[in-house]
This record gives structure tokens, sequence and C-alpha cells, in this order.
């Protein structure tokens, strides 16, 4: 049997893993929200959804998947002439005025802070050259994203047909947005002067939500309140997205308060950590230390039990060459399956060299069997 530097499982070692908060009944969370999604950015987790497949208006909401295509495919520091197109706009404006020459950063700002319908049309020019073919980027950019039930016809979120989006689609998106810091930058900010314009953040949240990071307020007559916000503590994060909902606020901060007290994030197996260790045959060591390619973690709540399978060979044959990708680790929650890495082994293990007969000569040999005559 090869001695291993230390083992953390055979072949399925099953962890059980407590939250250390008491969480509170699924009955002590609600909305007013006719949809409603809570979600944990860092696995995609849902923690609480209330008709979050169901296709709706999100109004300004939109603009986070604007102001998301625009930091991917634009240039911030490019300085924008504003046409008489965007001026004409409907709903929230930043306020723009035929020829006003202003950055793309700037409006952005006037974008996230301001809500401009204006600063929509006029990044859409600046991105795209036009706003049909920024509308496609949008749509493009959604179904990368797994966003299957939604569909944009403006950048700016006014009602139409064929603009809806559902809270697990907005959910998504407020995930993928959280990635990019540039727009989180923007998000984020309370209020600034730039560009010769003062604005302020619509997002009160960020005043009143200890980590609130963002995002995006929304409101037409027909689509109601529409609200996704964003929270980081403690190294977690979490996503709430309320559709159609008139005590948003304060759904929100309750959602928020839930998620971060029934459910912990518990790290299983850390990137490099060594998982097992496989018998090699043939090699100038008896066995090989396999790792971690990535890290194995998830969110949990307290009656519930996570379990890692190792799916990995008997034993491996020498030589062994070190980062070599030999199995996986499989992440169990309640028994299905959540995440996966990959097992690499953590060194390398070279052929043993075979013990070679001894050359004798002729002389030698004939002596030999003369003794033994």
């Amino acid at each position: 049997m090869p001695k291993c530097m230390y083992r953390l499982w055979t072949a399925v070692v099953s962890v059980c893993l407590f939250c250390t908060v008491f969480p509170l009944p699924s009955s002590a969370i609600g909305t007013s929200a006719t949809a409603a999604v809570l979600m944990d950015a860092d696995s995609g987790r849902i923690l609480y959804a209330r008709n979050e497949n169901k296709r709706m208006l999100i109004a300004s909401t939109t603009k986070i998947l604007t102001a998301l295509v625009a930091v991917e495919y634009g240039d911030l520091t490019k300085v924008v002439t504003v046409k008489r197109e965007a001026t004409l706009a409907e709903g929230t404006s930043m306020y723009l005025r035929e020829g006003d020459s202003l950055t793309l950063e700037t409006l952005l700002y006037g974008l996230l802070l301001s809500s401009g319908n204006d600063a929509a049309l006029a990044v859409a020019d600046a991105v795209a050259g036009s706003t049909a073919d920024f509308v496609s980027m949008m749509n493009q950019k959604a179904a990368e994203l797994g966003m299957t039930d939604s569909s944009f016809a403006n950048p700016n979120g006014l009602d139409a047909e064929e603009h809806y989006s559902t809270a697990l689609d907005m959910a998504r998106l407020a995930c993928a947005a959280m990635e990019n810091e540039t727009l989180m930058r923007i998000a984020s900010t309370v209020s600034v002067s730039v560009g010769g314009r003062s604005m302020s953040n619509h997002n009160r949240l960020l005043q009143t939500i200890d980590g609130c990071t963002g995002l995006k307020t929304g409101y037409t007559k027909a689509a109601g309140r529409t609200l996704v916000s964003c929270v980081e503590r403690d190294g977690r994060r979490l996503v709430a997205v309320t559709l159609q909902d008139g005590n948003d606020w304060e759904d929100h901060a309750a959602l928020f308060e839930y998620g971060f007290s029934a459910f912990s994030r518990e790290t299983v197996l850390r990137r490099g950590a060594v998982a097992e260790c496989i018998p090699v045959i043939d090699g100038v060591a008896e066995s090989v230390n396999v790792v971690a390619a990535d890290t194995l973690a998830w969110t949990v709540g307290e009656s519930e039990k996570l379990t890692i399978r190792c799916e990995l060979p008997r034993v491996l044959a020498a030589p062994v060459k070190a980062g070599t990708v030999v199995g996986q680790a499989v992440l169990l929650l309640d028994g299905t399956e959540v995440a996966r890495t990959k097992l690499l082994c953590a060194e390398s293990v070279s052929a043993a060299v075979p013990a070679i007969p001894e050359k004798r000569s002729l002389f030698q040999r004939l002596r030999s069997e003369e003794r033994i005559n």
C-alpha cells in the first residue's frame, strides 16, 4: 500500500457542512413583486424566486445591458458629439443638447446615475453607429449570457412589444455586470461632477444597505417599479431583482437580510490542495499526489449536505508528468452535482530504471563453469 503525504478522500468522502447561523424559515421571506429572484452571484444558485421565468417589461434596468455592451466594446475616452435624435428621447434625461461634446464615460454616468434615456441613445450611436446596430449587439450579448427569455428593442427600456426579460435573466445579467470593474465603479457612485455636469444616483440602496454596490432602478407606467441591486459582504455577493414591485426598497433589504443570514458559502476544496494520492507502478516513487485545479465552494443552508466525489484511475503508470489531468473532483449538494474541477498531478514521477545484468568476460564465464563442475 503506497504511503501518501496525506489524503482527504479515498474514493468518495462525504463532508457534512452546516451554516453557522440559524436560517430564517421559508415563510419568513416574501416580496410585493410580481416576479423576483435572489441569487448568489458566485455560484449562480437561486436562493429565492417568485415567477422568475415570467416575461415582463423591465423599464430602465435595461440600461445595465446597455452599459455592459458599451464598456466592453466602446472607448470610454472617446469624445461623442450629441446628435439631435438623442435629445428627442422620451422620459428621464441627463438633459443633453444637440452638439454637446462629452466622453463616452460621462454619458455612462448619465445613463446609470441619472437614468438618461437621451444618454442611452447617445451611447448606442457612439458605440455602434446606430441604435439598431447597438440593439443587435445587446441581443447578442444577452444570448451569450444565457438570457433565453429576453428580447431587447431599444437601449433605454421604454415599453415595446419586443422588449422584455425575466427576473431570472436579469439576475444573470447583474452577475455578469458585477464582473466588470468599470461598470461597477460607475454604478456604485452616489454622486459625481463630470464633464461640467453634476449627477446623483437614483439608487438609494447605495446609502441604506450595507455593502450595496449598485445596480439600476427603473419605472414606466406599464412596467411599474423595477429594481436590480447587488450587495457584497464578507466576500459573498448576492443579487436581487424585483419586477413590478411598489415596495422594492424594503423588499430588497429583506431579501439581502435573508440571503446573508440563512445561507453561508462553504469551501470544500481549495485550488492547489491535495485531494488524493494514486499508486504509481514502475516509478521511482510509489505514489503521486493529485491537486485541485480550481476551488470547489458552494452556498448552503443549514440543513443541506455537501459531498465530494473523486473520479480517478486506480493506478498510474510511470512516467507521470506534473500538471497532467488525471481525473475530476465533483461537488454534490444533497446528492446533486453542482460543480466540478479537474484533478492534476502535483509532481512528476520518473520511470524506474531496470537493473542491468552484470556483463562478464569469456574468461570469467569459463572460470565459473569450472567451479560448478
